[in-house]
């Protein structure tokens, strides 16, 4: 198993466009500034990066670039899920060629696979990326929910060192914690839920509003890792309102329109994203206001 770990705050980094095309100069500012900021690794063409908008060339390029932009400061959790396990692989096998630390595959959607489905799935590409892979759990895009037996399965593999968590469900995630146990990594995929996940064993969060308030999150992840825990509760519940902010329509249109706003790209999206409501706008503009953002 590698030695890299995928603990603490890892943002799930917007993939900024310009003119229709992707915005390189913009990705690698935003790298640098979540870097600068404390997170402990970064994870490009995730669900907050548009991935299913990226053409091959455009997600293996993203990947590359966020990895020449990290310059080895902090690992790189490349995504590289398909519902298509032959597609998945090809990029598990490009990440690993570019130098990535490590492999975030979701759940094969659209298909809906049976729970030895997606056993069989995430070996094949395991084995064939030669990298950490963290599963990543979201039923709610997915239409599948990989489940704590099949998890515990998976966590035998010495490749596969976690599960991002973003089924909304508690109970299912300390199940998970419990078969697994602590060498293997349990984090959240919901901003809300992180502290919580963290009190029964989580290990962090890959965060949707890191990119907008990462200082925040990783000295949220600081006082909880030094048992600082009211400091560390404190902060999560002034941060809670600004997490709800961040769903208020389908990710990623608010955090790239805060981005946007705070003037660190555009706030272009491709279809069949589009910009939020104008209440939606008034509503992260305020947040922003009130954070001293803008």
């Amino acid at each position: 198993m590698s030695n890299v770990s995928f603990r603490g705050v890892i943002p799930a980094i917007v993939t900024p466009f310009l003119n229709g095309e992707v915005d390189y100069e913009a990705l690698d500012r935003h790298v640098d500034w979540m870097i600068e900021s404390g997170v402990n690794a970064i994870l490009p063409c995730g669900t907050t990066g548009e991935s299913p908008t990226l053409s091959h060339d455009e997600h293996n390029q993203v990947v590359a670039k966020t990895i020449e932009s990290a310059k080895g400061r902090v690992p790189v959790l490349a995504g590289a899920g398909s519902n298509s396990t032959s597609e998945a692989i090809y990029m598990a096998r490009h990440a690993k060629k570019t130098g990535a630390s490590g492999l975030l595959l979701v759940s094969p959607y659209y298909n809906k696979p049976t729970q030895e489905g997606l056993y069989r799935h995430f070996i094949a590409v395991a084995e064939a990326g030669e990298l950490p892979v963290v599963l990543y759990n979201i039923p709610g895009r997915c239409a599948v929910n990989i489940m704590p037996d099949t998890i515990f399965r998976l966590s035998k593999h010495p490749l596969i060192v976690g599960v991002k968590e973003a089924t909304g469900d508690l109970n299912q995630m300390i199940r998970t914690i419990e078969l697994c146990g602590p060498d293997f990594l349990v984090t959240s995929g919901d901003d809300g839920l992180t502290l919580p996940l963290l009190a029964v064993g989580g290990g962090g969060v890959i965060s949707v509003a890191a990119n907008v308030i990462p200082k925040p999150m990783v000295e949220m992840w600081r006082l909880w890792e030094s048992g600082e825990i009211a400091s560390s509760r404190a902060l999560f519940f002034k941060m809670l309102p600004f997490f709800k902010s961040m769903f208020l329509e389908t990710n990623p249109i608010p955090v790239k329109y805060a981005l946007s706003l705070m003037g660190r790209m555009s706030p272009q999206m491709r279809l069949p994203m589009c910009e939020p409501s104008d209440n939606v706008k008034k509503i992260l503009k305020d947040m922003l206001t009130s954070w001293s953002l803008l």
